[in-house]
């Protein structure tokens, strides 16, 4: 047998350890679990980090501020230094819808050792406190809540006996480029950190989406977050890693009712979003930037070029290892497409999509050496022990 043939059933036998063995990353079932009503609902505030977000702001504000939750719940929007009026314009959205209180306020500029997000986050804590809350809700600008979102968080919470709860927010998919990148970017995560593993005592898979973390306020306490990864450019997941490592329980799935409103309408935003941190996700090591890179290529591109090869060579074994690699990604990808609402024609595209990703792990290793960092609304974080940041 060549050494290309060799590669292919490799590759054939990754994806089949992957549908198998690898916490079924690829089902789409791991929704929010059902809580039952409580004798006295949980006091709860909501922190909301906020910089340069007048755009998306009238879309996702009035949702927190009109949660429906039977106990007392309070929102603090933490203006981070925005120079589009954001904070003038969460008072004005306060004023014209009502709710929930809302009071908006600004940190200043983070000092040394801080991104500028947890700088917020920390800001918008401390506040928090004066109310003594047993839960933080801490969720991005960006994001919408249905009326019913803080009650069935804190309701599965404390069903469940969870110090973290955290639900992956459904993505905007309308442009050509969205539908083609941003189920991928949720497939992959899924990939890397299996929704079933980190609910589950004593695995040490930890992740959280920080654009919706309900959090017990006592763990925030113990696990000292925010100062704890107050280096952490990706802040969601180290904060899972904090509370899990302390011996807490985390929860973390998909979203029926909470949205990203923020568009990424062209490749160049979503190469963005991406690439800003991905090196940071790789902890700026070359060697597992190599491997990373080493891993897509067999996982995702070698399948169709090993089928492709295959029939040109009219080798059969080439090209039925590749082609049932190819299938089996196909079909392990369809059900998160099927989640985001898409047709199922871009499930055959998943190498392409992959290589994209691929070409943006590289260019995110590129800007660092340059000594650009990750980089976020006008802020550069370009320290080695930075993880990355979503939002």
């Amino acid at each position: 047998m060549s050494a290309f043939v060799w590669i292919a059933v490799v590759s054939l036998a990754a994806w089949v350890w992957l549908l198998l063995c690898q916490g079924f990353f690829w089902r789409t079932d791991v929704r929010l679990p059902p809580g039952g009503e409580p004798e006295r609902w949980p006091s709860v505030c909501v922190v909301v980090p906020a910089r340069d977000e007048a755009a998306v702001l009238p879309d996702s504000l009035p949702s927190l501020l009109a949660q429906d939750y039977p106990g007392r719940a309070e929102v603090f929007l933490v203006d981070d230094g925005s120079t589009d009026g954001t904070g003038e314009l969460a008072r004005e959205l306060a004023r014209r819808c009502g709710g929930l209180p809302l009071t908006v306020t600004s940190p200043g500029e983070p000092p040394a050792g801080w991104t500028g997000k947890l700088w917020a986050v920390r800001h918008g804590i401390g506040l928090a406190r004066a109310r003594e809350p047993e839960y933080l809700l801490l969720t991005d600008a960006d994001i919408a809540h249905a009326p019913d979102s803080l009650r069935a968080l804190v309701a599965a919470a404390g069903a469940g006996g969870f110090d973290v709860v955290s639900q992956m927010a459904r993505l905007r998919v309308e442009s050509l480029w969205e539908r083609l990148v941003v189920p991928a970017f949720v497939y992959f995560f899924a990939q890397l950190y299996p929704f079933r593993r980190i609910a589950r005592r004593g695995s040490r898979t930890a992740a959280a989406a920080g654009g919706c973390v309900l959090v017990r306020a006592g763990t925030v306490e113990r696990a000292r977050i925010p100062e704890a990864i107050r280096h952490a450019v990706i802040d969601d997941v180290a904060l899972a890693r904090a509370v899990k490592g302390g011996g807490g329980h985390i929860w973390l799935g998909l979203a029926d009712r909470v949205d990203s409103v923020r568009p990424y309408p062209r490749l160049h935003d979503l190469w963005r979003m991406v690439s800003r941190s991905a090196y940071a996700q790789l902890r700026h090591n070359p060697l597992v930037l190599l491997g990373t890179v080493l891993g897509l290529a067999l996982v995702y591109l070698v399948p169709p070029l090993a089928l492709l090869a295959g029939l040109v060579a009219r080798d059969a074994v080439t090209a039925a290892a590749g082609g049932l690699a190819w299938l089996v990604m196909t079909g392990t990808y369809a059900p998160m497409l099927r989640y985001y609402r898409q047709p199922l024609w871009p499930a055959p595209l998943l190498p392409f999509t992959a290589f994209l990703y691929l070409l943006m792990t590289v260019d995110s290793a590129v800007q660092h050496y340059r000594g650009r960092g990750a980089a976020w609304k006008g802020r550069t974080y370009a320290r080695p022990d930075a993880v990355t940041e979503e939002g």
